[in-house]
């Protein structure tokens, strides 16, 4: 082949750039026959719907987390509305949460009485800005929901201060975050409750499920009163003499028993959970450093000398910058990747929840008036233009490739594509339509959470 047709981008008529057989390098979560065999031994005791394997994994990954406490659910959504629960949210409540994120971060709130008020993002981590919170808490306020966003640690510090100050509660929904780390300690554990999704392609990853974290009594009870029928006789469980008395039915009438399938395969994944991961991100470290000092990209991880830790690195990211390569649109500049062979490249993030009509006009169940002011004082709504960096975000954002094996001979060529996208820029403005006013999902993976 040529040298000019090796430098010319392939968007134009050049040779890709990745052609190269990729292997398993992408592949999630990582299956081996020793998940199988716990997987067949459920299905083989017919324990489905069993208690006792999904306890010990409870167990395990409380141990993990370093958390007294956890309760597996069905899913990620099922475990922040308990989350949400166990802190007391009812009729007329308020939480603040940042409206860069999944809607199970929020949108369960309504179920409850509940309803939202959206902050800030900070502009280089992604994650909620403590700067815009404390303006925001009224007597309403009854906690502060946090995403570690991409796998970033929330800035945790000024966050449980500002919640110490006002007696409201932290919490964390981990979702994109297992095993990160905050200043050496481990996300979940710092709030005073910590949910999850553990879906397909989380960093820990066991299918449809979910889970929750706490050192605190009350709130693990509170959370299984909810949505545990089963356990809430079983002596020992139920300390709360309150709580002891209502034994029979669930309080928010849900049932919340995650099939033991997924707690078997937890038990495996947990083994390898620290090795995986690490190895996650020094490949995802490797790559983006190839990538520093390129016109137009900068990296989206802690400082190296925080002592924070992306565990998992989920739907990792970078921010783009146009204006160093001529005001190229991240659409265009994605699509000159994608056509060098890079799959997973897109520009944006999650839509801004605060502009959806479920949070402005829907009237979900039947009030009268829209079920974001159905059970406020005042209209909370946050229309265009109140969360400037929220709403301009997704078009200084570029999905990355998510490496799951450290092969750097690998690395290297998608590296590669990258920086002649980089260089030969110029050639790319011609064509470019923009339109980035436009990029990003309501759900981040575009297949779903």
């Amino acid at each position: 082949m040529r040298s000019e047709e090796k430098s010319k981008l392939a968007l134009l008529g050049g040779a890709k750039t990745v052609a190269i057989d990729v292997g398993d390098m992408f592949d999630w979560p990582i299956i081996t026959e020793e998940d199988e065999q716990a997987v067949l031994g459920v299905l083989r005791a017919r324990k489905m719907s069993g208690l006792d394997i999904s306890k010990q994994f409870e167990a395990e990954f409380a141990q993990w987390c370093g958390c007294k406490y956890a309760l597996t659910a069905p899913n990620g959504t099922s475990a922040i509305q308990e989350a949400m629960f166990a802190v007391g949210i009812g009729v007329g409540d308020e939480i603040i949460a940042p409206s860069l994120t999944y809607w199970a971060t929020a949108l369960q709130v309504y179920s409850l009485g509940g309803t939202v008020v959206f902050a800030e993002v900070d502009p280089e981590t992604l994650c909620i800005d403590p700067g815009d919170i404390e303006h925001r808490i009224t007597k309403h306020t009854k906690a502060i929901v946090v995403v570690h966003y991409l796998g970033y640690p929330c800035d945790m510090d000024r966050i449980m201060a500002i919640a110490e100050k006002h007696n409201i509660k932290v919490i964390e929904d981990v979702s994109h975050a297992q095993g990160s780390l905050y200043k050496g300690r481990m996300l979940g554990a710092i709030g005073h409750i910590g949910a999850m999704s553990l879906m397909t392609f989380k960093p820990f990853a066991i299918g449809e499920a979910g889970i929750l974290v706490t050192n605190d009594r009350k709130y693990f009870e509170r959370a299984i009163m909810f949505g545990h029928y089963l356990r809430q006789g079983e002596p020992g469980t139920i300390t709360d003499p309150e709580l002891a008395a209502i034994k029979g039915l669930p309080l928010g009438g849900y049932k919340n028993r995650l099939n033991q399938i997924a707690a078997a395969m937890g038990r495996v994944q947990l083994k390898y959970q620290k090795q995986r991961i690490t190895e996650v991100d020094k490949v995802m470290n490797y790559f983006v450093d190839r990538l520093e000092g390129l016109p137009g990209l900068r990296a989206h991880r802690p400082k190296k000398d925080s002592g924070d830790f992306k565990g998992g690195w989920y739907c990792p990211a970078m921010h783009y910058v146009p204006e160093e390569l001529g005001g190229l649109s991240a659409s265009r500049f994605c699509e000159a990747v994608r056509a060098e062979g890079v799959q997973d490249v897109f520009p944006g993030t999650n839509k801004p929840l605060h502009l959806h009509p479920v949070f402005n006009t829907v009237d979900i169940y039947g009030h009268g008036k829209p079920t974001r002011i159905a059970n406020s004082d005042r209209d909370l709504r946050q229309p265009k233009g109140s969360l400037p960096i929220t709403e301009k975000i997704a078009s200084l954002i570029i999905r990355i490739p998510h490496f799951r094996r450290y092969r750097p001979e690998v690395i290297d060529v998608f590296a590669n594509a990258f920086i002649k996208v980089c260089k030969n820029y110029k050639e790319l403005l011609a064509g470019d339509k923009g339109g980035d006013e436009e990029v990003g999902s309501w759900n981040l993976s575009r297949i779903g959470r």
